[in-house]
């Protein structure tokens, strides 16, 4: 607290006024601090609310991107199962054919064996018969 001296009609006006003038500076600034920091303070809260904006587009992006990769692998999963499933269809086609064909190729090859087995009696009974008549002609003269 400042006392002031006193004159003899009361208080020095000189000093009161210097004093009046040196809180009316210090209020002047502290206003002008106060103005300050206030616009300072909106300030922060416009960038504070860009930024929360900027936070909630990033999550909202990133889900979206989660999504996204959740839902492209679930397609490469489900492809892949048809490509197998497909695979395997086409294997066990491919074995059907391959044994359907050994079992052909195994009966025409056994078609063949007997069909060589009569070739070859039809042929010894041609020749046998053949060589009875060379026979039968040797004796006859």
């Amino acid at each position: 607290m400042k006392k002031f001296s006193t004159s003899w009609n009361g208080y020095d006006k000189l000093e009161v006024n210097r004093f009046v003038s040196e809180v009316a500076k210090e209020y002047e600034s502290m206003l002008n601090n106060l103005k300050k920091r206030d616009l300072e303070i909106q300030d922060l809260k416009q960038k504070l609310i860009q930024y929360q904006n900027m936070e909630n587009t990033l999550n909202k992006a990133l889900l979206v991107a989660e999504d996204a990769s959740n839902q492209i692998k679930k397609v490469a999963r489900d492809e892949s199962k048809a490509i197998v499933e497909d695979a395997k269809r086409n294997a066990s086609r491919i074995v059907g054919e391959a044994l359907r064909k050994a079992e052909k190729l195994e009966a025409d090859g056994e078609n063949l064996r007997k069909r060589i087995v009569i070739f070859k009696r039809r042929f010894r009974s041609i020749v046998e018969t053949e060589l009875e008549a060379i026979d039968q002609i040797e004796e006859d003269y």
